[in-house]
């Protein structure tokens, strides 16, 4: 009863007209950025990040929640009329999507695809919504131990995830970790690795290191490499109408994809990818009609869309009640948190409950507005894809520049803003995922602190940690979730 009281006095705020503008601003600009391809939600928050620092804290944080499921929503057109994810969770949309519309029926495609997206991030909003008091309930009892235990789960766990490589995320993490011991040590207070720098001694900002390697990078990698690509669009040559039959076949789908794509959300495993993967097999295993997988099922349309928007609902779970990012979108929100000297966890929605639960109320009003942008005005988001490349590029590094530039107006955040770009450019051009730096940054420096407040309250018993449960259970895991993929691996060779 106490989270509906919470929940009806936050539709009270995000009802404001003020905080209604920002909703509509940030899943229009979510859906414009998921159907660019390439342009996805953690380049686009990333570079607004340093534009917004002045606005209310509320209105900010719902505009960009809004930009970060609206791209969800958003990047389904790119999938299906141009066989271009924008982000790897549309992947699996592609297998089905695309050849639904070199068969003539790109706008059934379309409109399982957009309400799917609405069914399944409704069902999952309400799950937050009953999940976040008891997680926060759980979370209270969590002590430094505990804390720096559950970070070195997410370390792990969003590192072997994202990428192809669980070396290369790894590497990726460590140079965030290294990068967040830059600057003054907050319990000796020695410089760290400021090279005589005094505008490093704050550490390294959160938001010039995301926008170049998101923003910056990836402009340079489409100069270097993309612009010589041809991309065929698939024309919109069907009414977007779903026959009786599609509505039939697409329910179940969408039921059972978030059932599916909200848990994996929940969890530090990596964003949308896997519970796409999975609801794709399941609907491929499930359908009366295998013949039409290959060739253009609209189950394996309806499920993975459906789990990806349900998965991206869930990441606000851990990221609300722990202050634990689980994608690189995940990461830039909190770095965006962290910008109004906001921590996400079980203190913020004792602290800051009106911003939370109005929060939360704007997902249940940004679903609805996405569905009425979605369906009716797909016409014009087909229009976006005919954007030019080399002028959407420039934009973004003019954006990227100027928002840099305004945060301290220093020549060491421009410096630093190319060097990340550079660096950037390399991890997209070998396969390095950029988020775990991201991911690195931000909550290296807090892992820090609970570890030594931990070895403090122990008088330097290191094995606090291991008697802990709740610690050693984080840890446990952790090691199983290292040990048992090269086991599993040696098995295999023998």
């Amino acid at each position: 009863m106490e989270a509906f009281d919470a929940l009806l006095a936050g539709f009270g705020v995000a009802l404001k007209p003020i905080n209604l503008l920002w909703g509509f601003i940030g899943v229009t600009l979510g859906t414009f950025v998921g159907v660019l391809p390439g342009v996805g939600p953690a380049l686009t928050v990333a570079m607004l990040l340093p534009l917004t620092a002045k606005l209310d804290p509320t209105g900010a944080l719902i505009m960009f929640a809004g930009i970060y499921y609206g791209a969800m929503f958003g990047g389904s057109t790119t999938t299906i009329l141009l066989n271009t994810p924008g982000e790897s969770a549309s992947i699996a949309t592609a297998l089905e999507g695309n050849k639904m519309a070199k068969a003539g029926r790109a706008g059934p495609a379309l409109a399982t695809s957009a309400i799917g997206s609405f069914v399944a991030g409704t069902i999952a909003t309400v799950l937050l919504t009953l999940l976040a008091p008891l997680v926060v309930d759980l979370a209270l009892k969590f002590g430094p131990a505990e804390y720096f235990s559950l970070m070195v789960f997410a370390f792990i766990t969003v590192s072997a995830v994202l990428g192809s490589s669980t070396v290369r995320g790894l590497t990726s993490l460590f140079l965030g970790l290294f990068l967040g011991l830059i600057g003054i040590d907050s319990q000796t207070g020695q410089a760290r690795f400021a090279f005589g720098v005094p505008e490093l001694l704050d550490g390294v900002d959160v938001v010039v290191l995301a926008v170049g390697l998101f923003a910056v990078g990836e402009a340079l990698y489409v100069a270097a490499y993309q612009s010589r690509l041809t991309e065929t669009m698939e024309k919109m040559s069907s009414s977007i109408m779903m026959t009786a039959e599609d509505w039939k076949r697409s329910w179940p789908a969408w039921l059972r994809a978030t059932a599916i794509g909200f848990p994996f959300g929940t969890i530090p495993a990596g964003g949308s990818e896997i519970p796409t993967f999975i609801s794709y097999a399941t609907e491929k295993k499930l359908s009366k009609h295998p013949e039409e997988f290959g060739k253009g099922a609209i189950e394996g349309v309806a499920g993975p869309e459906a789990a990806n928007n349900a998965a991206a609902t869930g990441v606000l779970v851990p990221l609300l009640t722990l202050g634990i990012p689980t994608s690189a979108t995940a990461a830039i929100l909190l770095g965006a948190f962290q910008n109004y000297g906001l921590q996400p966890g079980p203190l913020l929605f004792q602290s800051q409950s009106e911003l939370v639960w109005g929060l939360i109320a704007s997902l249940y009003i940004g679903n609805i507005i996405l569905l009425i942008l979605n369906l009716p005005l797909i016409g014009i988001w087909v229009k976006v894809l005919t954007i030019p490349k080399d002028l959407l590029y420039a934009g973004i590094l003019v954006f990227a520049t100027l928002g840099a530039y305004s945060l301290h107006q220093s020549w060491v955040d421009l410096l630093t803003l190319y060097v990340f770009g550079l660096l950037g450019f390399a991890m997209r051009r070998w396969d390095i995922p950029v988020g775990p730096a991201v991911i690195g940054l931000i909550l290296g420096p807090l892992a820090e602190t609970q570890f030594r407040r931990a070895l403090s309250i122990s008088q330097g018993d290191a094995t606090v940690f291991l008697t802990q449960p709740i610690s050693a259970t984080f840890l446990a895991i952790t090691v199983a979730l290292i040990v048992l993929p090269w086991i599993v691996r040696r098995v295999r060779r023998t």
